[in-house]
C-alpha cells in the first residue's frame, strides 16, 4: 500500500512538472511576427477568393494555419489603424484620430504618445528582441520613431509612400486610372528611408523597397534566432503609388497591382522559409493582415473588397474587415475561423502566449484569442466591434447585427453625407450590407442604440488629438 501511494505521488509530481514545462513560456518562448500590408483588400488573395492574383505562400499559410473571415481593424485609414494594433486600444483613446486630420502627414508634429504601451514594450518584460521594418506612420520626428516605443531597430519609410509628392506625382490618380500597368517614376515622391533615427536615402527607390524590407526582416530573424523576438514587418504597399521589383513586373494577369501583391506573397514565403530553416517555425506565431480595405478611387490600382461593401476610409465592411491569417505549427490549429477578431486583440493574445502582462492602468479594448488559435475552443471572446472614423462614432456590430448611425461616400471617402435615419444589417447573411432591416427589427435597433450610448460614455475621456500639423505659411 505504501509502495502504491509512492507510485501515485510520483505520477502526480511528474504530470505536474510536465504540465509546467509544457506551459512555461520561459522554457520555449513564443516568437511573434506581424506582417501588415497597406490598403490590401479582402478580395486580393487567392485564399480569399481572388481568381487571378497568384499567392501560393499565403494560400499555404492559410491552409497550414487559420484563415479568419471576420477580422477587423480599428480604423479604415492608416495612422489610427496602426496605433490600435500596437496598443490594443481604440484610436479615440490613444489620441491617434482627429476630426481635422485623418492621418499624420510630413508636416505633422504629433505622434503616438510615449504614455502608450506598445506590443514591443510589453514584450520587453521577457527581454524580447524587437524590430519594426517598413511603414511606421505614427510620427516621423525622432521623438516619435519606433526606437522610442520599445523597438530595438527600425528600417523603413516613416509615413505613406505617396507623401511629399511633386506636381507630377499628384497626377497619379488620372494616369493610373487609364492604365493598369502605369508605373510612376519614384523620384516624384520625396519620401525618406530611415534607419533607427537617421535618414539614409531620399527619395527612396520604391521599386526595390519590398525586397529590401524582406532582406532586413530575414537578417533580424537570423540575428536573433537564439532569443525570443518580435518582428513587425509593415509593407508600404499596395498603397499607391504602386511599385514592384523588376523580377515581378508584368507577371500578374491583374496588372501592376497584381505584381505588387505577388511580390508581397514572395516576401511572406521568404519569412516563413527562414523560420523553417532555423527550426523556429514550431515556436513562432506569424500574423498576416492589412491596415484597412482597398483604395477604390484608384480603380485597377486600388484592389478589391471582394463581396464586401465599399473600401478604405469607410466604416462599411470593405473598409475595416480585412484578410487575416494566423500561422504557427504546433501552436495554431489549422481551420477556417468564422468568429470575430480584431487587430485590437493581438496585444492580449501575445501577452497570453508569452507570459507577459498587458497594461492594467488604462482601458484596453482587446481580447485573448489564443484559446481559438490553440484549438481549445471554437468561440471567440469578441462579440462586439465599434466602428470609428475621424474621431466620430459611425457604427456598431453586435453578434450578427450591424447598425450604422453615420456613413461616408463608398468611393470618395472624405465626403460625409447625412443619413435620414440609422441603417441595420444582418451582417452574416447579408455580407454586402445591401438589405436594410431597420424598419423590421425595432427591438434590435433599440438594443444596439443602448450599447452605443454605453460605449460613447466609456470613451468620453479619450486622449486629446495627437494628429496636429504645422500650419504652412
Amino acid at each position: 500500500m505504501t509502495y502504491l501511494k509512492a507510485i501515485i505521488i510520483l505520477v502526480i509530481i511528474t504530470i505536474g512538472c510536465t504540465a509546467f514545462f509544457l506551459n512555461s513560456n520561459d522554457e520555449n518562448p513564443t516568437n511573434f511576427v506581424v506582417i501588415f500590408t497597406d490598403d490590401l483588400g479582402y478580395g486580393d488573395l487567392g485564399c480569399f477568393g481572388n481568381p487571378v492574383i497568384q499567392t501560393p505562400n499565403l494560400d499555404r499559410m492559410a491552409a497550414e494555419g487559420q484563415k479568419w473571415t471576420q477580422f477587423y481593424v480599428a480604423s479604415p485609414v492608416c495612422t489610427p489603424s496602426r496605433a490600435a494594433l500596437l496598443t490594443g486600444r481604440y484610436p479615440i483613446r490613444n489620441g491617434m484620430t482627429s476630426s481635422k486630420h485623418g492621418v499624420l502627414f510630413p508636416g505633422s508634429t504629433g505622434g503616438l504618445p510615449q504614455s502608450e504601451v506598445t506590443i514591443a514594450e510589453m514584450l520587453k518584460q521577457k527581454n524580447y528582441a524587437t524590430a519594426a521594418v517598413g511603414k511606421w506612420h505614427l510620427g516621423h520626428l525622432k521623438k516619435h520613431l519606433p526606437t522610442t516605443q520599445g523597438f530595438d531597430y527600425y528600417y523603413g519609410i516613416p509615413y505613406s509612400n505617396d507623401m511629399n509628392a511633386n506636381r507630377r506625382g499628384n497626377e497619379y490618380r488620372k494616369e493610373s486610372n487609364e492604365d493598369p500597368n502605369f508605373l510612376m517614376p519614384t523620384e516624384n515622391y520625396n519620401v525618406p528611408l530611415v534607419k533607427n533615427l537617421e535618414e539614409i536615402e531620399r527619395p527612396v527607390n520604391q521599386n526595390t523597397i519590398t525586397k529590401r524590407y524582406t532582406e532586413k526582416a530575414v537578417e533580424f530573424i537570423y540575428s536573433n534566432k537564439d532569443k525570443p523576438f518580435f518582428l513587425y514587418l509593415a509593407h508600404n504597399l499596395p498603397h499607391i503609388p504602386l511599385y514592384a521589383h523588376a523580377d515581378f513586373l508584368g507577371k500578374s494577369k491583374q496588372g501592376l497591382y497584381g505584381d505588387v501583391i505577388e511580390e508581397i506573397d514572395w516576401s511572406v514565403g521568404q519569412v516563413l522559409q527562414t523560420l523553417k530553416d532555423l527550426k523556429l517555425d514550431k515556436n513562432t506565431v506569424v500574423v498576416f493582415t492589412s491596415d484597412n480595405g482597398p483604395w477604390l478611387m484608384f480603380k485597377t490600382h486600388g484592389g478589391s473588397a471582394g463581396p464586401l461593401r465599399a473600401g478604405k476610409g469607410t466604416t462599411f465592411e470593405g473598409g475595416q474587415r480585412v484578410p487575416t491569417i494566423f500561422w504557427g505549427p504546433e501552436i495554431v490549429k489549422p481551420k477556417v475561423v468564422q468568429e470575430m477578431g480584431s487587430t485590437l486583440d493581438l496585444i492580449n493574445t501575445f501577452a497570453a502566449l508569452s507570459g507577459t502582462k498587458i497594461p492594467n492602468d488604462r482601458k484596453m479594448d482587446g481580447y485573448d484569442l489564443s484559446p481559438i488559435l490553440k484549438g481549445e475552443t471554437d468561440k471567440s471572446p469578441r462579440n462586439e466591434f465599434y466602428y470609428w472614423r475621424r474621431a466620430e462614432f459611425h457604427a456598431i456590430r453586435s453578434g450578427k447585427w450591424k447598425l450604422h448611425i453615420k456613413q461616408t461616400s463608398p468611393i470618395v471617402y472624405w465626403n460625409k453625407y447625412e443619413m435620414e435615419r440609422p441603417e441595420l444589417y444582418e451582417i452574416e447573411s447579408d455580407i454586402g450590407e445591401k438589405y436594410d432591416r431597420y424598419e423590421s427589427e425595432p427591438e434590435i435597433v433599440a438594443e444596439l442604440m443602448q450599447k452605443i450610448e454605453q460605449h460613447l460614455e466609456d470613451t468620453k475621456d479619450g486622449m486629446p488629438d495627437q494628429l496636429e500639423a504645422r500650419i504652412k505659411k
